[in-house]
């Protein structure tokens, strides 16, 4: 737990890993200090600019020395504000991959010396104050883009954030000690107050409150926990006290697995960013290329030399491709930022990347599109059957057993609110059901072997629902009162409400469902059809549910894989998008990349549509960071000197720095999405 701590500091301060490497050891905070300093410093630099008192028409006031302020301050800025510019400058250089650093130092060490030169007798005219106003609107889209960075890669320190600082320990005689939460071991007993964090992983062991998991889960209805239920580190206890047994800690814990997984989401590659990186590295040796030729262009000219390096100097501002360094790494760190927070794991970003080309997404049946266990379905009673009645008495003679349908006919009781009678004489009859009485009634409950052993036969139209029941795959159960049929109920495994719903909208979006199961045809076809899945592999054993996914593939399908993660393993990594749903608090899935903490497959929709969101703000980015050199190059360069049209190196800096600020606005704009409607 120390570790996370240890880990969300690192972040904070902006030395985690982030993807803008250009930046390592950089942080917010430095660029901010170098940026008000260097400010501060430009504005006399300006003000005493020849330029500038030419354009403006004013007399800079004179003092003794007045005349050496602009160079002494330059100088300061150059040293103070650009070597960090420089020093990333000779990393590029050193990993022989010179960027938007390299561009950058050229362009302030060309202006820095160049004007020393001509205060040595050099002809031409100083570029103080560029260098000055670069320096300073540099470090300002830097210390923006920064910041931006630091709120998108603030997963890991608001998840730190959950965990507290102190516990409550709970000793072997039964007195209760504060401690600092790093020191909780595993079979710790601690106390959880209302309103209290749960400091670590746990087992309640005596109490019963709700619990807070949507920090976790995305779940916002409080979870009730008691006895033997288990609680996450980092949620919210309720109205109750808890006494919880430690069970896991520290990167052990669900928050630990959860905060790993975004770590290596943001340190993953990505086909987007590896596309950027490409695009940046063309795009520096193109504005070298540029700023020489124009050097050596206007050096033939019969303009002044001053000029011919002012436009090379303005070439390498303007080329910087530092808008374009931010396009991707942006969006994709906002994205794992979103779906962090809405329970959408995303352990690969080329999983998420992927996920916008979906065209089939399989889901495994058990558990995914249902619940994984039995339940109520259908109801069928006698004439003059009260069906709450019916249903108390089966429940009540049921009481004892463990069987899955017992358990679900008590389920279904509970879940309506009806009050049990009281049985006595409970007799299991093996193979058959069970018997119990209610006074003189014999009260029973079974299968048909169970009406066949009694001699018996339903009413016509409680037989007729049976046997369709039967049709669809589904189990009946009777209810005998002394020895007449009064009511018989359907079971099955339960289709989740929330299926019906992502069905549907992966309909809307195009993308076709697919069902893969190891229970029988007619099970399965049942399934399909409430829910209007497209397609069905019925009685597929565990082992074979890869082949059918890379069947799909050969087709030319793009295929996600939506399973437990546990027998679905080899699916996953079949597919082109593993996602591993309703992993709870397991997040250590290997085989899936993206992670669905709820059963909840509209969560599948979501992780579509936050893809195909993030591709759009990425090619937004990359069009207009590409589209913005195509057009100012030019102009940098002087191609329109001729009818008057200059660029200066100081608006040559502001608008590069505008760029990246428009880049790294529109990437914030994805924020704007919410997931709940999806």
């Amino acid at each position: 737990m120390q570790h996370h701590h240890e880990h969300a500091r690192e972040e904070r301060n902006g030395h985690g890993h982030g993807d803008h490497d250009a930046h390592a050891g950089h942080d917010a905070e430095m660029f901010r200090s170098k940026f008000w300093l260097s400010l501060i410093l430009t504005i006399p630099v300006v003000l005493y600019a020849e330029m500038i008192q030419e354009w403006f028409n004013y007399t800079a006031p004179a003092f003794p020395g007045s005349a050496w302020m602009p160079m002494i301050l330059a100088t300061i800025i150059f040293v103070y504000g650009g070597g960090v510019f420089i020093q990333g400058a000779w990393h590029e250089v050193q990993a022989r991959k010179p960027g938007m650093m390299t561009l950058i130092s050229l362009a302030i060490i060309v202006a820095f010396s160049y004007s020393i030169a001509t205060e040595l007798g050099f002809p031409g005219e100083q570029l103080y104050w560029e260098l000055a106003t670069l320096v300073t609107i540099m470090l300002l889209g830097h210390w923006i883009e920064m910041r931006a960075i630091g709120r998108a890669q603030s997963a890991l320190s608001e998840l730190a954030k959950l965990l507290p600082d102190m516990a409550e320990r709970i000793g072997a005689d039964g007195e209760i000690q504060q401690v600092s939460a790093n020191e909780l071991e595993t079979g710790d007993l601690i106390l959880v107050r209302p309103g209290a964090s749960v400091p670590a992983d746990g087992v309640v062991q005596q109490g019963q409150s709700s619990v807070n998991e949507a920090m976790i889960t995305g779940e916002s209805v409080p979870v009730a926990k008691g006895v033997d239920d288990e609680v996450i580190g980092g949620t919210v206890n309720g109205e109750g006290s808890l006494r919880v047994e430690i069970t896991k800690t520290g990167e052990n814990s669900a928050l630990g697995g959860i905060m790993r997984l975004v770590q290596q989401a943001q340190d993953s590659g990505s086909r987007a960013q590896a596309l950027a990186d490409r695009v940046a590295g063309w795009l520096t040796y193109v504005a070298l290329a540029a700023g020489s030729i124009t050097l050596v262009v206007w050096l033939l000219t019969d303009e002044p030399s001053s000029f011919a390096i002012e436009r090379m100097v303005t070439v390498f501002v303007i080329a910087c491709p530092h808008a374009l360094g931010l396009a991707i790494p942006l969006v994709t760190s906002i994205s794992t930022t979103l779906s962090a927070r809405q329970g959408l794991l995303v352990r690969d970003r080329i999983a998420l990347e992927q996920a916008r080309k979906l065209d089939t997404v399989v889901f495994d049946k058990t558990g995914t599109l249902t619940h994984g266990e039995m339940g109520v379905t259908d109801t069928s009673v006698a004439q003059g059957v009260e069906l709450d009645e019916a249903l108390g008495l089966i429940a009540s003679v049921e009481g004892d057993s463990e069987h899955p349908i017992a358990r679900a006919v008590r389920s279904h009781a509970s879940e309506r609110g009806i009050d049990l009678p009281a049985l006595t004489d409970f007799e299991s009859l093996p193979g058959r059901g069970v018997q119990a009485w209610l006074g003189e009634q014999r009260i029973a409950a079974g299968g048909p072997r169970l009406l066949e052993a009694f001699g018996i036969e339903p009413d016509p139209s409680i037989q007729r629902d049976a046997d369709s029941w039967g049709d669809d795959g589904k189990a009946a159960i009777y209810l005998v009162v002394d020895d007449e049929v009064q009511a018989a109920f359907g079971l099955a495994d339960v289709i989740r409400q929330e299926s019906y719903d992502a069905v549907r909208r992966l309909k809307d979006l195009g993308v076709r469902s697919v069902m893969i199961t190891g229970d029988s045809q007619q099970v399965a076809d049942s399934v399909a059809r409430q829910l209007g899945i497209d397609e069905v592999f019925a009685q597929v054993l565990p082992e074979n549910k890869a082949s059918h996914v890379q069947e799909l593939r050969d087709q030319g399908r793009t295929v996600a894989m939506v399973g437990d993660g546990v027998n679905d393993a080899p699916a996953l990594v079949t597919a082109d998008v593993g996602i591993a749903i309703g992993a709870g608090t397991d997040v250590a899935i290997e085989s899936a990349g993206i992670i669905l903490v709820r059963n909840d497959p509209r969560d599948v929709v979501r992780i579509i549509e936050l893809s195909r969101a993030g591709y759009r703000k990425m090619i937004q980015n990359l069009v207009w960071a590409t589209g913005y050199n195509v057009i100012a190059l030019p102009l940098a360069a002087g191609v329109l000197a001729p009818i008057g049209i200059i660029l200066a190196p100081a608006i040559g800096a502001v608008l590069m720095s505008l760029s990246t600020i428009i880049v790294a606005a529109n990437a914030q704009l994805l924020r704007r999405l919410d997931l709940d409607d999806v």
